[in-house]
């Protein structure tokens, strides 16, 4: 087991190398100058080649590679000395503490560093640090709901096979696969938010946490999570309750389901001890996949509904061009999104010792 969760730990730094790369890449070809993003339009020669040297755009991309890297890496060697070095160990950039100098050189363990705002000027990672954990909060209650009532439908299509039950399933199942999110939020919003508000309480717009009338600070709104959970659970449920019903059928077609059949089991028994752990490997399998589905569809979902997540952070710096913002969230989410793959491909392999072997 050891091996196997070293290989997916290695694959996982591989493909986190190649996010890393063409995420530099796709922004360092993007037109604009960041110097102008960052003074405004009212700036001169001088101001501006100021900023440059300090961003380090005057450095060739290879240079500018290295040091991003650097940067974001939470091991990483400064020079602890020059201050006109590139690598230079700048205090005011990095939260480090140094494990071991080589003359000039140390070896450090810090906190990433993803830059500044080009807009507030604060750093990337505490604005995300704010931001991630109602997003977090919004897929995981999302992810929750589905796979509850996923599994649920799915269970009872297999068992109900064939019948008006099985067949309607299946109808809603295809339509919610083909809803796209940000319609899917525009059209709950209108018909739960606005034409059934009175019956409902709900408001089309509202983050996690809403500022009191009374002068009484922030306080939780559970609230305004229920729209934008649903809304991103729809797509998810109509997938796990596909899977999870050719998964039982199947199961349920193998010799140890008949020979408990044939002990006098009841079906209550043998579908909690014998089919749904069973059955669950390819819903597993599913939830890393959809979890990034989500963390893509929370973007224009909290965006309709103004929930001030990562989604939100997202859509104001590209309105706003801050490539700060937008590399660092999309480094942000790709890392978790790596993780969660790896902690799903280990959960997989308890559960199929197979994957380990193939894997």
């Amino acid at each position: 087991m050891g091996r196997f969760i070293l290989r997916r730990t290695g694959y996982g730094i591989l493909v986190m190398l190649g996010i890393i790369t063409v995420i530099f890449l796709l922004f360092s070809v993007l037109p604009g100058d960041s110097t102008i993003m960052t003074m405004g339009q009212r700036s001169d020669i001088d101001s501006e080649e100021a900023v440059r040297k300090d961003l380090g755009l005057n450095l060739p991309l290879w240079t500018r590679y290295i040091n991003y890297i650097n940067d974001i890496s939470p091991l990483s060697l400064h020079n602890a000395q020059d201050k006109n070095s590139t690598f230079y160990l700048d205090r005011t950039k990095y939260e480090a503490k140094v494990l071991f100098k080589v003359k000039s050189q140390a070896f450090v363990m810090k906190k990433p560093y993803l830059g500044r705002s080009y807009q507030s000027k604060r750093q990337v990672m505490e604005i995300l640090n704010e931001a991630f954990p109602k997003t977090a909060i919004l897929a995981l209650v999302s992810i929750f709901f589905a796979i509850m009532a996923g599994i649920v439908l799915g269970i009872f299509c297999a068992l109900f096979k064939n019948t008006w039950f099985d067949r309607a399933t299946l109808v809603v199942s295809v339509m919610g696969m083909s809803v796209p999110s940000f319609f899917a939020a525009i059209l709950f919003a209108w018909i739960f938010a606005f034409l059934l508000a009175d019956l409902t309480g709900l408001s089309m717009f509202g983050s996690l946490y809403t500022v009191s009338d009374f002068g009484d600070g922030q306080y939780l709104d559970l609230r305004n999570l229920i729209l934008p959970a649903i809304t991103l659970g729809i797509r998810p449920i109509a997938t796990v309750t596909q899977l999870m019903r050719n998964s039982v059928l199947d199961v349920m077609s193998q010799d140890y389901i008949r020979t408990a059949h044939a002990k006098g089991l009841g079906m209550f028994k043998i579908v909690k001890n014998h089919i749904v752990k069973n059955a669950l490997n390819p819903v597993v399998t599913a939830i890393s996949g959809w979890l990034a589905g989500m963390m893509a569809g929370a973007v224009f979902v909290e965006y309709i509904f103004d929930y001030k997540g990562v989604g939100v952070v997202i859509v104001n710096g590209l309105e706003k061009y801050d490539f700060p913002i937008v590399m660092g969230s999309l480094l942000y989410i790709s890392i978790i999104l790596v993780v969660i793959n790896i902690i799903v491909d280990v959960i997989y392999g308890f559960l199929d010792p197979r994957a380990k072997v193939s894997g």
